[in-house]
């Protein structure tokens, strides 16, 4: 019987193991996640989103302050347009953040930065190109383009020094997402190095309706799988969404995947950035709390706990110190939905809005619970304590047990 660590992902020069953590944003796949993924010859992800928070929370930076401070005098104004972000603290927050992570990095393994093309912080097409730039400056291994169809991202690259030195991928969820990728760039002869294709399993944003369910993450990689045979394109392709088990990463490398992404099984590790009590939700969530809404402003479908602070909350916009998705006019939907409510509640500040929530700065705080479909078997994975809260497990012990258990046994830790 087969393990993970039968199968090797090759990238260039690179022989890999075939497992991929995630991106999780907001520094909930921090950089010591990643640095395990690389030492163990693995590929981690950090996250460009929210940079700015996570500079300041890591190397003591104050660009949400400065910021702050700046748009002070339209804090209580409904209408965010006036907010900008500064594209040389941009490139100085990503710089520093993919920087220090790349200097610390050991082992044959690889870091890679997740880029999402949601985060439009009121200027889409100059922040996505400082964002890119910088993390290519940076020396970061790798950019997996996500949260979009990136058609033009590519071209955004294309005259930085590593444009072809660095691997550069992208997320799809359907064969025609990559067909319009691939055709849109085919004048750059710049083909991706790896392809992620993200099931309707998969945590936070989807890349499908609320008709999700009716698609399965086997069927879209062999289509994927199949394209890129008949179009003679020897591109990797990475399976994501549901892959809770070696097991389960087996069956889809002995389709021809060339390795999987996970995230979910990270997120209760001692690495991950989650704060230590919602890693606690989390290993305590049942099936039945896992749902799939539209309240994100990006206007993807998005899974998460259905007991998250971020449903039903009416906290004031916090564009003047985040605004990370409002759009190039300098509208949210959550604003909209915000003033909507306020002025049908004038006298009233326990209001709620349901069908938006302020993104930014709840998932800054921790207080939006995005998860995958496969959650609620965290338990499974760990022990409980005469307390009855979980023990947290290291990000080694659970991708060893990914690169090496049969069975679709889960190893409980030593």
């Amino acid at each position: 019987m087969k393990r993970v660590d039968d199968f090797r992902l090759r990238l260039g020069k690179h022989e890999l193991v075939p497992i991929m953590i995630g991106g999780m944003g907001v520094d909930i796949s921090t950089a010591e996640l990643a640095l395990v993924a690389a030492r163990l010859n693995g590929i981690g992800h950090i996250s460009d989103a929210l940079v700015h928070d996570v500079s300041d929370r890591r190397f003591d930076t104050s660009f949400i302050k400065d910021k702050t401070k700046l748009y002070k005098y339209n804090i209580n104004n409904s209408d965010k347009t006036d907010i900008k972000f500064d594209l040389d603290l941009l490139a100085e927050a990503t710089k520093l953040h993919i920087g220090r992570t790349m200097e610390a990095k050991q082992g044959d393994g690889m870091i890679f930065v997740n880029c999402m093309e949601k985060l439009t912080m009121n200027g889409p097409r100059d922040t996505l190109r400082v964002r890119l730039a910088s993390a290519l400056d940076a020396g970061i291994d790798g950019i997996t383009l996500s949260a979009g169809l990136h058609l033009g991202s590519f071209g955004l690259m294309e005259d930085h020094p590593r444009f072809r030195d660095a691997k550069l991928g992208i997320i799809v969820s359907s064969v025609r997402a990559l067909q319009l990728f691939l055709r849109k760039n085919a004048k750059l002869n710049r083909l991706p190095d790896y392809v992620i294709v993200e099931g309707p399993l998969a945590g936070g944003h989807l890349g499908f309706g609320l008709d999700w369910a009716k698609y399965d993450l086997h069927t879209i990689v062999a289509e994927v799988l199949q394209y890129l045979k008949d179009e003679n394109l020897a591109i990797p392709v990475i399976a994501a969404g549901g892959i809770f088990t070696g097991s389960d990463a087996v069956s889809f490398l002995e389709a021809g995947a060339g390795g999987v992404q996970v995230a979910t099984r990270f997120t209760v590790t001692k690495e991950c950035g989650l704060p230590d009590d919602v890693k606690q939700e989390y290993f305590k969530a049942q099936e039945e709390q896992i749902i799939v809404n539209t309240i994100s402003p990006t206007g993807y479908p998005m899974r998460m706990l259905n007991n998250t602070p971020a449903i039903g909350s009416n906290i004031r916009p916090g564009c003047e110190a985040y605004g990370y998705l409002l759009d190039g006019n300098g509208n949210c939907s959550y604003i909209d939905a915000y003033n909507r409510e306020v002025e049908a509640n004038p006298d009233s500040k326990d209001f709620k809005v349901m069908d938006k929530t302020c993104l930014c700065t709840h998932m800054r705080n921790f207080k939006c619970w995005t998860c995958g479909q496969t959650t609620y078997r965290l338990k499974d994975t760990a022990r409980q304590l005469p307390d009855g809260s979980y023990e947290l497990l290291t990000a080694e012990h659970v991708f060893r047990d990914y690169q090496f258990s049969v069975n679709n046994e889960v190893a409980l830790p030593a």
